[in-house]
């Protein structure tokens, strides 16, 4: 496969594009290429449209890059270049990590996990020891002293949430938790004096 370098600025968005790519993709794929380059080229039409590695594209202009490695594909019909464009995306997605592959790796990179696209934490868990890991999992999502002290002063200066009164409710109730009927059916609720939220009965 041959590829040639283009100007970003002469390539072109296709005027559909299946795969939506959220920030965390693309900041995956600017670390990807700070470590290795550009790995992968885009794939484009004679017309310099995009028809495969957008998010790629969105990446290398986010770092202001002036050119890609590109891939042509000539003489393909635009039934062709859309049934590409589905192909890019789905036939990855068809295939499965070896766990015991990968844990061999990662043993491999001997505690080098700052890896592009995987959640560092996560890897700090499978490759510790049985006691390290027990201590990361029981330490997973607990607060520190400062965080509880912030909260509870949050908590404190919030407004206590009116509570509504259903019409059909009489003077002598005003003490008993509010009730609603649903047009489903007759499940009752009480309003959250913290949160507001309706709490289900």
């Amino acid at each position: 496969m041959q590829t040639v370098t283009k100007n970003i600025s002469e390539l072109k968005r296709p005027d559909k594009n299946v795969r939506l790519h959220g920030d965390r993709q693309i900041k995956e794929y600017i670390r990807s290429i700070e470590m290795f380059g550009q790995i992968r080229p885009l794939v484009i039409d004679e017309n310099n449209i995009v028809l495969a590695g957008n998010g790629l594209l969105t990446a290398l202009i986010q770092m202001e890059r002036e050119t890609a490695d590109c891939y042509v594909v000539t003489n393909l019909s635009e039934k062709q270049k859309k049934k590409l464009m589905l192909v890019d995306n789905k036939i990855f997605e068809l295939g499965v990590n070896d766990g015991n592959t990968f844990d061999e790796i990662l043993r491999e990179l001997d505690g080098d996990i700052d890896i592009p696209g995987y959640d560092e934490e996560l890897l700090k868990i499978l490759t510790a020891s049985t006691n390290k890991a027990d201590e990361i999992i029981s330490s997973y999502g607990t607060y520190s002293k400062e965080s509880i002290d912030y909260m509870k002063n949050a908590e404190s200066q919030t407004p206590q949430p009116q509570v509504p009164i259903p019409q059909s409710q009489s003077p002598t109730q005003e003490n008993t938790p509010p009730q609603i009927e649903t047009p489903q059916s007759s499940q009752k609720y009480i309003v959250c004096p913290k949160c507001g939220e309706k709490i289900w009965l």
